[in-house]
């Protein structure tokens, strides 16, 4: 009796053969780096969307994306594009690496080491292009 094939396994050779269909340059296409494709809002709209914007009282942008960076850690950091995003659109909002690293840091003690431990490097890896931005490396 052979064993019936995975279905989650079939639907991703599916969509890969309708990749090649359409375009076969996506056959290797490779989502790395994706997320830098997409832009970053300026603070000021952040903060009207997301921040005191919405109310008087509430949280600033700063803050509500720092708690977002709180959660996606906790979740693992396993979303790896909106997390890296929520890090670039953090760091717009005003927050320095040093906010971002203790955000992270302090999550380690409810995720876990290894989730803290994917999440700094993320956080790293996005910082590091945003300084070299900056400074125009």
């Amino acid at each position: 009796m052979t064993s019936p094939k995975n279905p989650f396994a079939a639907m991703m050779e599916q969509a890969q053969e309708m990749a090649k269909a359409v375009n076969p340059a996506l056959e290797t296409f490779a989502a790395d780096g994706f997320e830098k494709l997409i832009p970053t809002m300026p603070a000021d709209w952040m903060e009207g969307m997301f921040g005191k914007g919405l109310s008087e009282d509430g949280l600033d942008a700063k803050t509500k994306l720092l708690l977002t960076l709180a959660g996606l850690t906790c979740q693992g950091a396993q979303a790896e594009v909106p997390f890296k995003l929520a890090v670039r659109h953090a760091h717009v909002a005003g927050a320095t690496a040093q906010e971002i690293s203790e955000t992270i840091a302090m999550m380690g003690m409810f995720a876990g080491l290894p989730a803290s431990t994917r999440a700094s490097k993320l956080a790293q890896d996005v910082l590091a292009d945003s300084t070299k931005e900056e400074t125009g490396e």
